[in-house]
């Protein structure tokens, strides 16, 4: 009998022992289920991103030169697509790549495409930025309107711009005002890179070269001293029907640019631009590092597509992609 109670009694206890088994297990069960949840809910709100290719904000840096291009790019789009908000930061070429890859901002508009280094850093960021190529500028090169010279050679330019040669040939002869001042628009600008390397070919420019803060400031500098030649982005300056374009040219001249002396004068006009006759042509590309569609990707599509290359040939620079136009001809 006490045999047969203590087996009783055990079989009890085994029992309540495997219920609070049972119940711990679920317990471990319940618990790691919430903290899954709990887990994915803090993911899920790690700023997920919220913008599509027509809503929603996004930050790009364009470099200065396309000011005036961009913020007309900027508006229209604006205009058509109510939700989005483009934030554009007019800056030196050299701190868009910065940006970029700070993810200070998702697009970059510059002349040239990113380099080989500059891609890898971007990679090892696990970055792989998107590049389309939208237009073709060009510089122009640009003196006060006292001035009789308008026609220059590229070895003449880059004699001037090595130190080499630094008088006009036929302004204020008499005195020493005739010396040549170059000024450009940023120390750090796209115009002044171009040129270091198209012209220069690497070499240092000469040290009575200065900057200022804009391309504006470099044609109020022009208008103003007439021994200066200026250095500017031919889109402040190529749209026909801009006042403002229309009032800078009123101020400066445009210097016709001849490869050599044997060759024509051409003035950065949109069909010499075109052909790349006029000799200090560029392409212009916007970076994208938002390789998702979002309104970074939305943005560069429409720059791209047709609405935004009609306005790019309207501002009087040349499409990468020509704007189709149907002409119906009646045979009657």
């Amino acid at each position: 009998m006490k045999y047969l109670a203590k087996t009783q009694v055990n079989k009890e206890a085994e029992l309540v022992s495997n219920k609070y088994k049972s119940w711990d297990s679920l317990v471990k069960i319940i618990y790691t289920i919430a903290l899954a949840v709990f887990l994915y809910s803090c993911q899920s709100g790690k700023s997920e991103p919220t913008d599509t290719p027509t809503a929603g904000k996004v930050n790009i840096v364009v470099d200065e030169s396309f000011q005036q291009l961009f913020d007309t790019e900027i508006y229209t789009f604006q205009a058509l697509y109510k939700n989005a908000q483009i934030t554009a930061f007019y800056l030196p070429e050299k701190d868009a790549i910065q940006l970029l890859l700070k993810d200070s901002c998702k697009v970059a508009v510059m002349c040239r495409d990113i380099t080989s280094d500059e891609r890898k850093q971007f990679e090892k960021a696990n970055i792989f930025p998107i590049s389309t190529k939208i237009a073709e500028d060009a510089i122009a090169f640009v003196v006060n309107n006292e001035n009789k010279d308008t026609t220059m050679t590229i070895e003449k330019l880059k004699s001037i711009f090595l130190g080499k040669d630094s008088l006009w040939k036929q302004i204020n002869k008499e005195s020493e005002l005739g010396k040549i001042n170059i000024i450009f628009d940023n120390n750090g600008s796209a115009n002044t890179s171009y040129l270091k390397d198209s012209l220069l070919q690497g070499a240092a420019f000469s040290n009575k070269i200065f900057a200022v803060k804009s391309n504006p400031e470099v044609i109020d500098y022009v208008s103003k001293n007439k021994n200066a030649l200026g250095v500017l982005s031919v889109n402040w300056i190529s749209d026909t029907d801009d006042p403002i374009a229309q009032d800078f040219l009123k101020k400066i001249k445009v210097l016709g640019i001849a490869k050599d002396k044997f060759s024509k004068p051409l003035k950065p006009y949109q069909a010499y631009i075109k052909t790349k006759e006029y000799p200090f042509t560029r392409s212009v590309f916007m970076i994208n590092r938002q390789t998702r569609a979002g309104l970074g990707m939305g943005f560069v599509s429409f720059l791209a597509g047709e609405k935004g290359q009609i306005m790019i040939l309207k501002a009087g620079l040349v499409p990468s992609i020509s704007p189709v136009r149907v002409v119906e001809i009646n045979t009657k």
